[in-house]
This record gives structure tokens, C-alpha cells and sequence, in this order.
């Protein structure tokens, strides 16, 4: 596995849409891998889009402390309630917002074996969730935020 550059605002890629993962073969698996080393290397990051080390493809890993997500493809189906959340990125350094979101998203994706899945999360995860899935969408949690603060 490989540590790789995150980028950070204003890099231009940030701001794009990711492709749709059209085959799950041995790179995939690998950037996925990647993307894990890389989020666990920061020491304080929850989650990791592919855009976030360069790669416009709908990929994201997530681990909230109850082990490591992979999401190839993600996207919400499902959300309900509401919630006010603080949230920071490793994207946007030295900066943290406070939105609203989700307070349970239901997401459906595919797993590294090409499997469709369904995870549904509240609270904490249902904020990653859409903040990662953001990411797929050139959106940025700076771009949702009532209040942006520095650190």
C-alpha cells in the first residue's frame, strides 16, 4: 500500500464530479487501499473520497472506530431528520463548520467483491457518509456551512 498527497482547497479537482467505478478490478482494490493508509496516516481523519488524493472515481472509506467501510459507487437512498453537526476536512485545513444534516442516511454501494450493498447510518456515520459522498460531487462542507470558523 501507498500513502498518498491529499489535496487541499483551492486545487481545482475538489471541485469536480467522480466517475462511476465501471469494473471492480485489482487497481480499484488497490486505491482503496491506498485511500485507507492515507486517511489512517493523517491521525485524525474519519473518511476519504478519491478526489481528495486526485482520482475523479466514485470511491470512499470510512472508519468512525467500528473498523474501515470501503464504498465503491455510493449514493444516498434514503434520509431522514435533521441535525447540527461541526465538521472539519483534511481537504480544508484549519478550518471548521457548522451545518445541518441527515440525522440517518440510508446508502447504497458496492463492496470490493462487486456486491451491492446497503449500510444505513445515524448520527456521527450519517455525517461522514454525506460529507464523503459530498466529495463525489465537487461539494465541499465549507459550501453548506451556516458558520465556517478557524481553527
Amino acid at each position: 500500500m501507498a500513502i498518498r498527497n491529499i489535496r487541499v482547497v483551492p486545487d481545482e479537482i475538489l471541485r469536480k464530479k467522480s466517475k462511476e467505478v465501471e469494473c471492480v478490478d485489482k487497481k480499484i482494490l488497490m486505491l482503496l487501499d491506498d485511500m485507507a493508509d492515507t486517511m489512517y496516516n493523517t491521525g485524525n481523519g474519519a473518511g476519504l473520497a478519491a478526489p481528495q488524493v486526485g482520482i475523479l472515481k466514485r470511491l470512499v472509506v470510512i472508519d468512525m472506530g467500528e473498523g474501515l467501510i470501503k464504498l465503491i459507487n455510493p449514493r444516498i437512498v434514503e434520509s431522514s431528520g435533521k441535525q447540527e453537526v461541526t465538521e472539519g476536512c483534511l481537504s480544508v485545513p484549519g478550518k471548521w463548520g457548522r451545518l445541518k444534516r441527515p440525522a440517518k442516511v440510508k446508502v447504497e454501494a458496492l463492496n470490493e467483491k462487486n456486491e451491492k450493498f446497503t449500510i444505513v447510518g445515524t448520527g456521527d456515520l450519517a455525517k461522514c457518509l454525506c460529507h464523503e459522498i459530498d466529495h463525489l460531487e465537487g461539494i465541499l462542507f465549507i459550501d453548506k456551512a451556516i458558520e465556517v470558523l478557524n481553527e
